[in-house]
């Protein structure tokens, strides 16, 4: 009775730290906007170039990966970008717009 509980609890840790892969790279990797781990699987299986031994596996995790963003949409809609990449993008847009209003020399 013991060894069968401690082999469930096993698995399903398992499966729980192995599920929403895609949600968890795009979340530690900077990407903004809502559900970006399951965007990130759909391009990925949609892709021509993504390996077809790899499809089955992204295929397998988008439906842990739908959860796993689901479970932190409450942190993509408050998480502010403070990487240098999105400093660089605001700072170009804000030089654009002073830059439309005055004409170059």
């Amino acid at each position: 009775m013991m060894k069968s509980s401690l082999a469930r609890t096993i698995v399903v840790s398992g499966v729980v730290a192995l599920s929403g892969c895609s949600s968890v790279m795009t979340h530690t990797g900077g990407q903004e906007g809502y559900y970006p781990g399951t965007k990130a699987s759909y391009e990925m299986l949609t892709d021509d170039g993504t390996s077809w031994g790899y499809k089955p596996f992204v295929a397998l995790d988008m439906p842990f990966t739908a959860v796993m963003d689901t479970l932190l949409l409450p942190w993509d809609m408050f998480r502010d970008d403070k990487s240098v990449k999105a400093r660089v993008e605001a700072s170009e847009r804000k030089n654009l717009a002073t830059n439309s209003v005055i004409p170059p020399a």
